[in-house]
């Protein structure tokens, strides 16, 4: 599913215009990833989590050349599934 689908299911359950739709959708996701940028966990019981986790520069290698590299320290995005969601999915 992506969020052109995501829209159109909102859009026929909750008997909206697709703009409405679309609006509800972008603030959902802008308030997730703006949370998620300040550092934050998202949480949605019973489905799942989203949290941010650090990791530390380190020196790598670049595979063409054998050369070291220094990797800047970086946060990225992690996502963990809720008991609810797994039990679900796992039928």
């Amino acid at each position: 599913m992506n969020k052109l689908e995501t829209i159109s299911a909102l859009k026929k359950q909750a008997n909206i215009s697709k703009t409405e739709a679309a609006r509800v959708v972008q603030v959902f996701f802008d308030n997730m990833a703006d949370t998620l940028a300040q550092g934050e966990r998202v949480e949605i019981r019973g489905l799942c989590s989203f949290f941010v986790k650090e990791y530390e520069g380190y020196t790598g290698r670049n595979p063409k050349t054998g050369e070291k590299v220094s990797i800047r320290p970086k946060k990225l995005p992690f996502f963990k599934a809720g008991k609810e969601l797994k039990e679900r999915v796992d039928l």
